[in-house]
């Protein structure tokens, strides 16, 4: 098991994406501490395309990558960080979570889980390899998965492939520095909430 816990036209953007996507979960390699925060183009859940960095709007922020809204573990992740937001809030901090789920899918899970809290759609994985924790699906999970109803989206310019968001957690300072990284390759395991909170204080000293 991996664990790290440290303290934009579509043709390039799919080449430069399918460049960074990793073999597997395991060899994903997030962006470290100290790196400046990537601008990809992403989409709004009402579809709009935009760029992160309109998005963060120069605030510390908690950005978050989950794998979808049909992930179980997520959607509990994202409901602890909804528990957790006025104390984010408090410390200076705004939440932005990105999935590889389409606009409808993110109003779907919002509304789901009354979220007030922003959600991205990163279909095409330019956020998520820009973040360095973009991964290839190997055939059997994406059959898996299939069996399940659940068609992972693919890699762009790879229709028959599909690829993942390896979940994370990213403090990002209001000048576009990262402060503090979490991910782990076991989607079932997530940065606990009094985890999160302490190393939000602490990044903000």
């Amino acid at each position: 098991m991996k664990l790290r816990h440290l303290f934009a036209v579509f043709p390039a953007a799919a080449l430069a994406a399918s460049a960074a996507l990793a073999p597997s979960v395991d060899a994903t390699r997030p962006l470290p501490v100290g790196s400046r925060t990537p601008d990809p183009v992403i989409r709004t859940m009402t579809g709009t395309e935009t760029t992160l960095s309109q998005q963060l709007s120069a605030k510390p922020t908690v950005l978050i990558f989950y794998r979808g809204g049909w992930c179980p573990y997520c959607n509990k992740h994202l409901a602890a960080l909804a528990d957790a937001e006025q104390d984010l809030l408090q410390l200076g901090y705004q939440i932005v979570a990105i999935s590889a789920d389409a606009p409808a899918g993110l109003q779907t899970t919002s509304e789901k889980q009354h979220l007030k809290y922003r959600l991205l759609s990163d279909r095409d994985m330019a956020a998520s390899a820009a973040f360095g924790v973009a991964f290839r699906v190997d055939a059997a999970t994406v059959a898996k998965y299939r069996d399940y109803q659940i068609d992972l989206p693919p890699v762009p310019g790879e229709p028959d492939a599909r690829w993942l968001p390896e979940p994370a957690v990213f403090l990002i300072d209001r000048h576009g520095a990262i402060r503090f990284v979490h991910a782990n390759a076991d989607y079932r395991v997530r940065i606990a909430v009094p985890e999160l909170l302490a190393a939000a204080r602490q990044a903000r000293e």
